[in-house]
Protein backbone atom coordinates (compact mmCIF):
# COMPACT_ATOMS: atom_id res chain seq x y z
CA UNK A 1 0.00 0.00 0.00
CA UNK A 2 1.37 3.37 -1.02
CA UNK A 3 1.82 5.98 1.69
CA UNK A 4 2.93 9.58 1.37
CA UNK A 5 4.43 11.67 4.17
CA UNK A 6 5.06 15.39 3.75
CA UNK A 7 7.63 17.42 5.68
CA UNK A 8 9.37 20.76 5.52
CA UNK A 9 6.53 23.10 6.34
CA UNK A 10 6.86 25.93 8.82
CA UNK A 11 6.70 29.65 9.45
CA UNK A 12 8.57 31.98 7.12
CA UNK A 13 8.55 35.70 6.40
CA UNK A 14 7.26 37.05 3.12
CA UNK A 15 9.96 36.84 0.48
CA UNK A 16 11.52 33.79 2.09
CA UNK A 17 11.85 30.21 0.89
CA UNK A 18 10.88 26.73 1.99
CA UNK A 19 11.39 23.30 0.50
CA UNK A 20 8.69 20.72 1.04
CA UNK A 21 9.44 17.03 0.74
CA UNK A 22 7.09 14.12 0.28
CA UNK A 23 8.47 10.64 0.90
CA UNK A 24 6.67 7.66 -0.57
CA UNK A 25 6.65 4.09 0.65
CA UNK A 26 5.16 1.04 -0.97
CA UNK A 27 4.65 0.44 -4.65
CA UNK A 28 6.96 1.55 -7.47
CA UNK A 29 7.68 5.25 -7.09
CA UNK A 30 8.92 5.71 -10.64
CA UNK A 31 5.49 4.67 -11.97
CA UNK A 32 3.62 7.48 -10.19
CA UNK A 33 2.75 10.90 -11.48
CA UNK A 34 2.92 13.28 -8.53
CA UNK A 35 1.42 16.58 -7.54
CA UNK A 36 1.08 19.17 -4.82
CA UNK A 37 -2.18 20.79 -3.75
CA UNK A 38 -2.91 23.27 -0.99
CA UNK A 39 -5.86 24.36 1.08
CA UNK A 40 -6.07 27.66 2.90
CA UNK A 41 -8.48 28.21 5.83
CA UNK A 42 -12.00 28.69 4.56
CA UNK A 43 -11.03 27.98 0.96
CA UNK A 44 -11.28 25.03 -1.37
CA UNK A 45 -8.30 22.90 -2.20
CA UNK A 46 -6.30 24.16 -5.17
CA UNK A 47 -3.74 22.68 -7.49
CA UNK A 48 -0.16 23.90 -7.07
CA UNK A 49 2.17 21.80 -9.22
CA UNK A 50 2.51 18.40 -10.87
CA UNK A 51 5.25 16.28 -12.41
CA UNK A 52 4.99 13.31 -14.75
CA UNK A 53 6.34 9.91 -13.82
CA UNK A 54 9.38 10.49 -16.03
CA UNK A 55 10.06 13.85 -14.42
CA UNK A 56 10.42 15.39 -17.87
CA UNK A 57 7.26 17.50 -17.76
CA UNK A 58 6.04 19.80 -15.01
CA UNK A 59 2.89 21.87 -14.59
CA UNK A 60 2.13 24.84 -12.35
CA UNK A 61 -0.77 26.94 -11.23
CA UNK A 62 -0.51 30.50 -12.55
CA UNK A 63 -0.33 31.78 -8.99
CA UNK A 64 2.97 30.01 -8.31
CA UNK A 65 4.57 29.91 -11.76
CA UNK A 66 8.09 31.31 -11.65
CA UNK A 67 8.29 31.03 -7.85
CA UNK A 68 7.75 27.32 -7.13
CA UNK A 69 9.59 24.33 -8.60
CA UNK A 70 8.49 20.71 -8.40
CA UNK A 71 11.07 17.95 -8.77
CA UNK A 72 11.45 14.28 -7.99
CA UNK A 73 14.24 11.94 -6.98
CA UNK A 74 13.24 8.40 -7.89
CA UNK A 75 16.27 6.97 -6.10
CA UNK A 76 15.01 8.49 -2.84
CA UNK A 77 11.29 7.94 -3.52
CA UNK A 78 10.76 11.62 -2.83
CA UNK A 79 9.07 14.55 -4.54
CA UNK A 80 9.98 18.12 -3.64
CA UNK A 81 8.38 21.51 -3.87
CA UNK A 82 10.86 24.38 -3.73
CA UNK A 83 9.00 27.54 -2.83
CA UNK A 84 10.70 30.91 -3.30
CA UNK A 85 9.49 34.49 -2.96
CA UNK A 86 6.74 33.34 -0.65
CA UNK A 87 3.72 35.56 -0.11
CA UNK A 88 1.18 35.64 2.73
CA UNK A 89 -1.41 34.26 0.30
CA UNK A 90 0.69 31.09 0.00
CA UNK A 91 -0.29 30.24 3.58
CA UNK A 92 -2.06 26.86 3.51
CA UNK A 93 -1.77 23.19 4.31
CA UNK A 94 0.16 21.60 1.48
CA UNK A 95 -0.60 18.05 0.37
CA UNK A 96 1.28 15.78 -1.96
CA UNK A 97 -0.59 13.22 -4.02
CA UNK A 98 0.24 10.34 -6.32
CA UNK A 99 -1.45 8.97 -9.40
CA UNK A 100 -0.59 5.29 -9.27
CA UNK A 101 0.52 3.88 -12.61
CA UNK A 102 -0.34 7.16 -14.30
CA UNK A 103 2.15 8.99 -16.47
CA UNK A 104 0.26 12.28 -16.14
CA UNK A 105 -2.16 13.69 -13.60
CA UNK A 106 -1.87 17.45 -13.93
CA UNK A 107 -4.32 19.61 -12.02
CA UNK A 108 -7.12 17.01 -11.84
CA UNK A 109 -7.71 15.79 -8.27
CA UNK A 110 -9.72 12.81 -9.53
CA UNK A 111 -6.57 11.40 -11.20
CA UNK A 112 -4.74 11.14 -7.88
CA UNK A 113 -5.16 7.91 -5.95
CA UNK A 114 -3.18 8.50 -2.76
CA UNK A 115 -2.86 11.63 -0.64
CA UNK A 116 -0.59 12.60 2.21
CA UNK A 117 -1.77 14.15 5.45
CA UNK A 118 -0.37 17.57 4.71
CA UNK A 119 2.17 20.02 6.11
CA UNK A 120 1.40 23.56 7.26
CA UNK A 121 3.06 26.51 5.56
CA UNK A 122 2.57 29.92 7.12
CA UNK A 123 3.94 33.07 5.51
CA UNK A 124 3.97 36.19 7.67
CA UNK A 125 3.81 39.68 6.23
Amino acid sequence: QVQLVESGGGLVQAGGSLRLSCAASGGTFSSYALGWFRQAPGKESEFVAAITWSGISTYYADSVKGRFTISRDNAKNTVYLQMNSLKPEDTAVYYCAAGISRSYTGSYPSLYDVWGHGTQVTVSS
